[in-house]
């Protein structure tokens, strides 16, 4: 059996089949060979090395337990060869720490025995792409030596943190400039995942505070009880644990800035001695009767209308305006489109540093997919999904089926990210996410009509993968 032909096949690309069993040496060469492959075999380890050195495959079918020398090191020996060099491992265990150990040591993919042809033809295609990839990636990054752009600061350390080209970006990077120059309190509005704390960071690096502390409070995740004595302090014995003398987050971000994120969270309590604070700048701790001076600037972040929660009652109306008093509000994503691609390149060479790996990129086939998406959760579920993306292709080009298993978000899942929640009918994230698989699954069924290799090619998963699928969704191709 071998794969469906709807999809090119490298019919130059050379292939080393290593694995010690002459039967499936032979049964995965003859396959191979009907595809248009050129093979090259090795029975164990030692030999397969050999062969890489000197014919220079284009991809490797590895099996794991072979004498002489195992898998893992040949995996080992190739080492950074790795990266442009796809070894798919071969294991009679799916499930076990060997396979997750051969994917920790660099190779692209595995498959378990007795495994499917049509499977191996589906992931060496899908290999050989990204390797091609990888290739136009290094090529164009050579002819780009010498050139002056903003990937070389990135390099050099000097890449800024907020990233944006369009217009309202550039509002906003004018208006960070001018509240840096002063010492008024801040108010950043933008919704969940836009970069408020960015904002905030960037604000005190600028100004002439820069040197000093700077402080960050989630207040939506300060336990009621502990939100004055977290922003304020406690003397020792204010209340049942408090055994010592704790200074609050105002004091510790003297002669620097504290950034209170989610401000609209704060229970009435808090807000009363933060306008206090913001009134006449100074507090006394819990429990405590000594009156301290507080000199530290004041950002404060919110994704919700504050206004509106004036109105409501739940957020004081003095206290609104003296926040209010410098206003920075982040378009969400969906609004600057043009800065999707700026702000995944500078994702991508985060990546790229955290884990150590070089030519990480988008093909124009993801690039495509990204720019389309409304990203609900804004600039963060970018970085999430990219991420998330990177580690799939273990450091090579990303392709559409590293960004999820449907090549674009469900409806349902972007709903769930652009509302609020409904606490009255929760749903739990499993029984969620479920949903948006099998639902994904009986798309790509119906678009492939009921065959079952194609359908696990558009979803990027193996046919082995897909089988287990459908029986678990109960679901009819």
């Amino acid at each position: 059996m071998t794969a469906d032909t709807d999809t090119d096949t490298p019919a130059a690309a050379t292939i080393l089949v290593a694995e010690d069993d002459r039967a499936i040496r032979f049964s995965l060469a003859c396959s191979l060979k009907a595809e248009g492959y050129r093979v090259l075999e090795a029975g164990d380890g030692a030999e397969a090395l050999a062969r890489i050195a000197a014919d220079r495959p284009d991809a490797v079918l590895l099996d794991l337990k072979m004498p002489v020398k195992d898998g893992f090191a040949v995996l080992e020996a190739l080492g950074p060869a790795l990266a442009e060099l796809p070894v798919i491992v071969i294991t009679a265990y799916g499930g076990s720490s060997a396979a997750i150990e051969a994917m920790r040591h660099g190779a692209y993919d595995y498959l378990t025995k007795p495994f499917d042809l049509d499977e191996v033809q589906l992931t060496l295609k899908r290999a050989l792409r990204q390797r091609e990839l990888a290739s136009e990636v290094k090529a164009l990054r050579a002819r780009s030596i010498g050139e002056p752009d903003e990937e070389k600061e990135a390099e050099a350390g000097t890449e800024p943190d907020l990233v944006g080209r369009s217009p309202a970006m550039r509002a906003v990077f004018k208006a960070i400039g001018l509240a840096a120059a002063t010492d008024a309190a801040v108010l950043i509005v933008g919704e969940s995942g836009t970069g408020k704390e960015l904002v905030a960071a960037a604000l005190h690096r600028h100004s002439n505070r820069g040197g000093g502390p700077f402080i960050r409070v989630n207040c939506g995740a300060l336990p009621e009880g502990l939100v004055e004595s977290e922003l304020f302090g406690h003397e020792r014995g204010a209340f049942t644990g408090a055994d010592r003398q704790k200074p609050g987050r105002f004091e510790r971000a003297a002669g620097g800035t504290i950034f209170l994120d989610e401000v609209a969270e704060l229970p009435a309590s808090a807000q009363a001695k933060l306008l206090r604070v913001l009134q006449q700048r100074e507090f006394e701790r819990v429990g405590g009767t000594e009156t301290l001076r507080s000199d530290a600037r004041v950002i404060a972040a919110t994704h919700r209308d504050l206004p509106a929660e004036v109105a409501a009652g739940r957020f004081r109306e003095d206290l609104f305006y003296r926040l209010d008093v410098v206003r920075i509000v982040i378009p969400p994503l969906r609004d600057r489109p043009e800065d999707i691609v700026p702000l995944a390149e500078h994702i991508l060479r985060r990546v790229e540093r955290r884990h150590g790996w070089g030519g990480l990129s988008l093909s124009p086939e993801a690039l495509a997919t990204i720019k389309e998406r409304p990203w609900p959760g804004n600039v963060r579920q970018l970085e999430n999904a990219l991420a998330r993306a990177a580690i799939a292709a273990r450091g090579r080009p990303i392709l559409p089926e590293h960004l999820d298993a449907g090549g674009r978000p469900e409806p349902a899942l972007a709903a769930a990210a652009a509302e609020p929640a409904d606490d009255s009918d929760p749903m739990p994230l499993r029984a969620l996410l479920a949903e948006v698989e099998r639902a994904a699954i009986e798309r790509a069924l119906r678009a492939c009509h009921g065959n079952r290799t194609k359908t696990a090619e558009r979803l990027g998963i193996s046919r082995r993968q897909l089988f287990e699928k459908i029986k678990e969704y109960d679901l009819s191709p």
